[in-house]
Order: C-alpha cells, then sequence, then structure tokens
C-alpha cells in the first residue's frame, strides 16, 4: 500500500468516526463530542472517559487507545477492513464495544458504505 492510498483510507475511517458520533449524539443520550486534530479523533464520554483513535502513517496503522488498552490495525484489502495486527477483531466491531463499554449505553460504529 502507498502512503496515499494508506491516507485515503485512513481519512474515510476517521470521516466514518465523526459522523458515527454524530449520530449516536442524535439518536441516543450518550451526549459523546468527538474532538478533531489532524490525524486523530479524541472522543470524549459524558463520564469524562476518553477513547483516542490516531493515524501512524509511517507505519500504515491506526491506533486506538481505550480503557480496554491500546490496539493497532492495519487495513486488509483482501477483506475491505481495518483488522487488530494481533488478531483481536476488526476496528469497528472492536470500537463499538469499547465505546459501549465506557459510556454504558449500546453504542454502533460502522464504515462509510
Amino acid at each position: 500500500m502507498t502512503d496515499l492510498e494508506f491516507l485515503d483510507l485512513a481519512e474515510r475511517l476517521l470521516l466514518a468516526v465523526e459522523q458515527d458520533c454524530d449520530r449516536i449524539n442524535e439518536d441516543t443520550d450518550a451526549d459523546m463530542d468527538a474532538q478533531r486534530v489532524g490525524g486523530m479523533v479524541t472522543l470524549v464520554f459524558a463520564n469524562r472517559s476518553q477513547i483516542i483513535i490516531n493515524l501512524q502513517k509511517p507505519l500504515h496503522e491506526v491506533w486506538l487507545a481505550a480503557k480496554a488498552g491500546g490496539f493497532h490495525y492495519r487495513y486488509d484489502p483482501a477483506l475491505g477492513q481495518w483488522l487488530d495486527t494481533k488478531g483481536a477483531g476488526e476496528f469497528f466491531a472492536n470500537l463499538s464495544s469499547y465505546a459501549s463499554q465506557q459510556s454504558g449505553l449500546e453504542l454502533t460504529f460502522s464504515a462509510l458504505k
């Protein structure tokens, strides 16, 4: 994967997270704030806990930090998904799980269609 391909895919991932935050705030009582600075999105929940999603351009990875721990994801072109580098699942499924745990609400994140 080239740097430009990575940046395109990674930007789509961050955009999907931001759009999901807007949808979640409209549809639920989550009161979640999404703050974007460059290649990083910080989700801040009502209880002040955070999830940080950060692009690691040199490695072509997306890193996610949550109360559950820190996780690295690489894009798998065959599956069209961002997968944990240690085999612990797909980015959006994991983000949904970690955000639900931290917010106390059932929250769902998904890739752009």
